[in-house]
């Protein structure tokens, strides 16, 4: 096991149900790199870690399974 993870924190727009926290789960964790995806529906939040983390490429995932990243 080498190098250390990298978490990085997003605000997801528009999630409404355990339906939407799944399709997102889905979409992020097919980009390369991603080993989890955590889900907050409340806040929005979404925790993805991985090693390494293309910010884009978790951007488009979010906007591909139909959600906004705030900020």
């Amino acid at each position: 096991m080498g190098g250390v993870m990298s978490v990085a924190t997003y605000t997801v727009t528009g999630m409404t149900c355990g339906h939407c926290v799944s399709s997102v789960k889905e979409e992020v964790g097919e980009v390369p790199g991603v080993t989890a995806v955590d889900v907050d529906l409340e806040s929005g939040r979404v925790d993805v870690t991985g090693d390494p983390l293309d910010d884009a490429a978790i951007r488009a995932a979010i906007e591909e399974a139909g959600y906004e990243v705030a900020g």
